[in-house]
């Protein structure tokens, strides 16, 4: 099974130019439209990462995201939306951005959704030992 990815930049917000505490383009479509939607906090530390791996490159942080999932084995290709050339071109060139073993564990570990199931487990279990001690203790 492959993954074809719509929407690789989740509407320019992993291009770089939205930054946490920094308002976007004007004429940016998300600017005026929100979509899609996305835990803002969570892609601002991923883009926080991007941008340095982006910085030590010399290349766009557009870039570095699209050639990240590019490297997964499992996506066959992307399909992006750009408004221009010059954002076409630079995605493009995303294809030529071979990254490191270590720049992708580095955006692997950023972006590592936080533990759900069967994290949220020990939280319960940790409270039932709370009170199974608290009540052997009181006897």
């Amino acid at each position: 099974m492959g993954l074809l990815v719509w929407s690789p930049l989740a509407g320019g917000l992993l291009s770089g130019k939205f930054r946490r505490g920094q308002e976007g383009p004007e004429d940016s479509r998300r600017t005026t439209f929100d979509f899609p939607p996305v835990n803002k906090e969570y892609a601002y530390k991923v883009i926080d990462v991007m941008a340095k791996v982006a910085k030590a490159r010399n290349t766009s942080i557009a870039q570095v995201a699209l050639a990240w999932l590019l490297a997964k084995p499992v996506v066959t290709s992307v399909i992006i939306g750009a408004k221009n050339l010059t954002q076409l071109n630079d995605n493009i060139a995303a294809t030529s951005l071979v990254l490191s073993p270590e720049e992708l564990k580095t955006l692997d570990e950023a972006s590592a959704p936080a533990p759900s199931y069967p994290g949220w487990m020990g939280m319960f279990n940790a409270d039932r030992r709370a009170i199974l001690e608290n009540q052997v203790n009181a006897k």
